[in-house]
């Protein structure tokens, strides 16, 4: 009898122990998830002032850091981000955001059909606060596009 409960006890004993393996299904299934989510998101994130850009065949730029977007649609409204914002109270916004460094890049995305004093007026701004790495965003010509140009450049030129 007394043999029955010494191996009961040792039974017992190894029943109450804690595991000490790390089941990392979940935390795979988890991180996954996050994954896709991100994935979808991201396309989405894009700036969402409506601009029709003009179309140009130059490269992209390039870099790995998150570059501020400055927006001036059709209207001549200004937007840092998704932000309407006033010409005089643009500089002071960029400098809240950007943590007054002067090294961010900023890309100015203007709309086909606004004046061209207006975009320039918005990277005069800009670049009197000291801001120097300035882009202007285009958008990458269709085959519709090229076949009217070569049309119109044709009648200019005769």
């Amino acid at each position: 009898m007394a043999a029955m409960q010494t191996r009961s006890r040792r039974y017992a004993i190894r029943r109450a122990q804690p595991m000490s393996e790390i089941n990392v299904t979940p935390f795979v299934d988890v991180m996954l998830v996050l994954l896709v989510i991100f994935m979808v998101t991201a396309p989405l994130l894009t700036v969402g002032v409506k601009i029709d850009l003009p179309k140009t065949r130059a490269g992209a730029v390039s870099g790995s850091d998150e570059p501020l977007a400055i927006s001036v649609d059709r209207e001549g409204r200004v937007f840092v981000q998704d932000t309407k914002t006033d010409l005089d109270g643009l500089v002071p916004k960029l400098k809240a955001i950007s943590g007054n460094n002067p090294n961010i890049r900023i890309f100015v995305r203007g709309d086909a059909g606004v004046n061209y004093g207006r975009v320039m007026a918005v990277m005069g701004e800009v670049n009197r606060a000291g801001f120097r790495k300035l882009a202007l965003i285009a958008g990458e010509p269709t085959r519709k596009n090229q076949g009217e140009s070569k049309v119109k450049a044709k009648e200019q030129a005769n």
